[in-house]
């Protein structure tokens, strides 16, 4: 006579690995988050305090930039998981979600100041110093980038939450808008319809950003989601 072999338990639940101890290579990940994330906001504030040195402070302007708003999101993203690295095995899924939705805004920043405004010429207004810009659109980027290819610890993310990385972009596309309708104030040059080709233009930048961002997203995404199988025998993916 026989009898049913007991259940399996869960060997690998997201509950039970954040209830461990965190490895040696997620606890310096989790110092290097800490330390980025002090670099970003140096940036910051040294533009703040060039400026504000040479009379060319407009805070209406700089904190309305996607750049500016998106690195202080990282600066709170990566403060918040540098320590929670040091705490635990494995990040909430919502700081995995947050994670990838701050990481596709920083790679865009990189790609659109890079390919479209680097070598835009001069509108006569005050030229800062030159080392928090790189730090902004090169070196944060990339960073984050490394972080999401290689810190352990990340959860398998659903695809559906995709879209929450659009949350975001389009709030802050619809300011950038609105505000430059009211006062002819343009965030970027390619969201000026009054530049060479209109509104045309405008969209064509609008939906090619969209997409990147989109792509970004499904790409890291994608990335959270290698090796999943084995692990979703034991764990519902999150709802």
């Amino acid at each position: 006579m026989s009898s049913a072999a007991p259940a399996e338990a869960p060997i690998d639940s997201l509950t039970s690995r954040q209830t461990d101890r965190p490895t040696p290579v997620r606890r310096t990940v989790g110092v290097l988050r800490i330390l980025l994330a002090l670099v970003v906001l140096a940036a910051i504030v040294t533009q703040i305090s060039d400026e504000l040195l040479h009379d060319a402070f407009d805070p209406a302007a700089y904190f309305g930039y996607f750049t500016i708003q998106s690195s202080l999101m990282n600066v709170v993203v990566l403060a918040v998981g540098g320590v929670l690295a040091l705490r635990l095995a494995a990040e909430p899924e919502l700081l995995a979600r947050v994670r990838m939705s701050t990481l596709s805004y920083a790679v865009i920043t990189g790609v659109v100041y890079n390919l479209l405004l680097r070598n835009l010429p001069s509108d006569g207004s005050y030229v800062g110093i030159s080392w928090p810009n790189e730090v902004l659109h090169v070196w944060a980027p990339a960073l984050i980038l490394l972080d999401w290819l290689l810190a352990p610890g990340r959860p398998a993310l659903a695809w559906k939450r995709i879209w929450f990385a659009l949350i975001y972009p389009l709030t802050w596309l619809a300011y950038a808008l609105l505000r430059g309708t009211f006062t002819d104030w343009w965030t970027y040059p390619f969201l000026n319809p009054g530049e060479p080709g209109g509104w045309p233009s405008v969209l064509l930048y609008i939906l090619v950003i969209a997409a990147v961002i989109i792509g970004i997203s499904a790409g890291a995404i994608g990335l959270s989601r290698l090796g999943r199988a084995e692990r979703t025998r034991w764990a519902p993916d999150p709802a």
